[in-house]
């Protein structure tokens, strides 16, 4: 256990190396400390810290940084966040994608860090369809999602539909098949097929064929702002291995998408400091996240991704403030 002192002296020398990026020796940990205390009492209590695995020593230096231990005992027990400073931001209620996108971008510009926004897992349920005949054998498929969202597709046709066959066509599918899923309107048109017309038949399947395709590409399932600040980021730039890897790992939305998710399943703010899990397995990376809502129900995840050496008072304000304004957003929408 550790007593005051070293409890004292441990968040000061986080403190100054989030701040400064260099690792911390005695006399100015004395300093920012405020203790009055002798450089030999300072190194005995380091020597304690980096015993218990909290502070380690890089290469020669005589100085000490946090390790991930360390930040997690400091995240956990003694991070003190001020009142939030960022209220006069706002999101103005829109079409989810461009709330999501907005929200990355402020993400973003606040942390100067990575912005990633989660979106919800898109309903595959049926609701409203339409066809348009745009020239022989070329229609427009009009695809409605239950959430209001409007996709268009071109097919191409064998048989050369009047517009009266379309809306029969369109007709009797949203009459018969709205606030089914996808799969099973697929399933009950193969076996009623063979009774309707073989024409329309056909031409029904495409049509559930496209809408499939598009309720699965209508929106990104993972929003991403900010990548680049990463350059301007002395652990990153002075490395370009931690680099590279963090580019993959924007690269790989799933996995990103599995990161946030995990993120998202308890209330308020949520700190995953690099390399202590597999949550994230990279020890230069941290994740700071929330979830946010619509009317109440919680509906996905965002958050800020930057160094292990980053300002965690400052970004649970900024994360905090961000979700409670995406769910404002989200919940005003209609």
């Amino acid at each position: 256990m550790l007593d005051d002192r070293a409890k004292l002296l441990l968040k000061a020398l986080v403190e100054r190396y989030i701040a400064d990026g260099q690792p911390v020796g005695s006399r100015t940990l004395s300093k920012a400390s405020g203790l009055d205390l002798s450089p030999a009492t300072i190194r005995n209590v380091m020597a304690d810290l980096e015993a218990f695995g909290l502070i380690v020593s890089p290469h020669t230096s005589a100085g000490r940084i946090p390790t991930v231990r360390g930040y997690r005992l400091f995240v956990d027990t003694m991070l003190t966040v001020r009142q939030a400073q960022f209220s006069a931001h706002s999101l103005a209620p829109d079409q989810p994608q461009k709330v999501f996108s907005n929200a990355a971008n402020l993400l973003s510009s606040l942390s100067q860090f990575v912005g990633v926004v989660v979106a919800p897992r898109r309903s595959s349920v049926f609701h409203h369809i339409e066809f348009l005949r745009l020239s022989e054998r070329r229609l427009l498929v009009i695809i409605v999602s239950p959430e209001g969202d409007v996709q268009n597709r071109v097919i191409f046709t064998e048989v050369d539909f009047s517009q009266t066959q379309l809306v029969e066509a369109a007709n009797y599918l949203n009459s018969n098949y709205n606030g089914l899923a996808i799969e099973q309107v697929r399933e009950r048109l193969q076996r009623e097929v063979e009774s309707l017309r073989s024409e329309i038949g056909s031409l029904m399947q495409a049509a559930v064929a496209v809408s499939s395709d598009a309720m699965t590409e209508t929106q990104d399932d993972v929003v991403i702002s900010g990548e680049r600040n990463l350059l301007a980021v002395s652990d990153f730039s002075n490395n370009m291995g931690h680099l590279r890897r963090a580019f993959e790992l924007f690269e790989q939305k799933a996995q990103l998408m599995r990161l946030l998710d995990v993120t998202g399943q308890a209330e308020g703010v949520r700190i995953f400091i690099g390399g202590e899990s597999q949550v994230v397995p990279f020890e230069d990376l941290s994740i700071v996240s929330a979830s946010y809502e619509v009317d109440g129900q919680v509906v996905g995840t965002l958050g800020v991704i930057g160094p292990t050496r980053m300002a965690y008072d400052r970004m649970i304000q900024i994360v905090d403030i961000t979700s409670k304004l995406v769910s404002n957003a989200l919940s005003h929408h209609k």
